[in-house]
């Protein structure tokens, strides 16, 4: 038997041709990269949002270079709005292969001046979204059977304390740990659950918080010494993904960040 070329290798590794991938917050730079991951690599992707007009261009790109796609609009704090999603997907015959939980938002407030409204609206989408997304979707994945995986966006701040945004970094470390939860809890049904922790990738909700001392300071602790290009976050993307390349892989925290959690002094 001869082997296998290398690209029909990596087709058996990281292949999703015939898979579903639900990426919440897809409308996003980084949920919109990941789309383009995963779609890359065979999958039909929901991107899921709030912005029609970010989601339908990410569908257009998607398709123009091959892939199978479609914005579903939802609020990923809205249990009803994620039920639906489901059953969109139920209704195509499909089945949720991955999960992708990408919605955040971000603040730089100082913390004697964080407000319960601020603290609560930032818990709700980078937290309660997560937990009600995971309730929504592992239901479906549990009743359909079979493998599938989830992967939650969390983040260095919720590994490590970073300044200026202390409610961002509370949800981000509940996140990390929710992920390692699950992943004790689904593992004997074929439910893997990971989280990804992205360095430093400017996007809409950060870029208010990277002010040139900031930036500095994050050159100086990145061996790199450059900010991540959305593109590059693919590679671990597709690893959590992919049933075969990431048989063995759950409660995993990968950082996605050139070095940075490497540094100490």
């Amino acid at each position: 038997m001869s082997s296998p070329s290398s690209g029909e290798y990596l087709q058996q590794l990281f292949g999703l041709d015939g898979k579903t991938a639900v990426v919440i917050g897809g409308t996003g730079v980084l949920g919109g990269a990941i789309c383009d991951a995963l779609a890359g690599a065979g999958a039909h992707v929901l991107v899921v949002g709030r912005n029609s007009e970010h989601g339908e261009a990410r569908v257009r790109e998607i398709e123009s270079s091959g892939g199978s796609a479609e914005f579903v609009s939802a609020d990923s704090t809205d249990r009803d709005d994620l039920q639906a999603v489901v059953a969109h997907v139920v209704s195509q015959q499909r089945t949720v292969d991955v999960l992708v939980n990408g919605a955040g938002i971000n603040s730089a407030t100082p913390f004697l001046e964080i407000t319960d409204d601020e603290w609560d609206k930032i818990l709700d989408v980078n937290l309660r979204s997560v937990r009600l997304a995971c309730q929504v979707f592992g239901a479906q994945m549990l009743e359909q059977g079979g493998t599938a995986s989830i992967i939650n966006i969390a983040s260095l701040s919720g590994m490590t304390p970073l300044s200026r945004v202390f409610t961002y970094s509370a949800t981000k470390a509940a996140v990390i740990n929710l992920t390692q939860n699950l992943a004790r809890e689904w593992a004997p049904h074929g439910i893997r659950v990971n989280a990804l922790s992205p360095g430093f990738f400017p996007a809409e909700q950060n870029r208010k918080v990277l002010t040139p001392d900031r930036i500095e300071s994050i050159m100086r602790h990145t061996p790199m010494d450059r900010f991540g290009s959305p593109e590059e976050l693919a590679g671990a993307v597709l690893l959590m993904a992919a049933q075969r390349a990431g048989s063995f892989l759950t409660g995993a925290n990968i950082a996605v960040d050139g070095g940075f959690t490497a540094m100490t002094i």
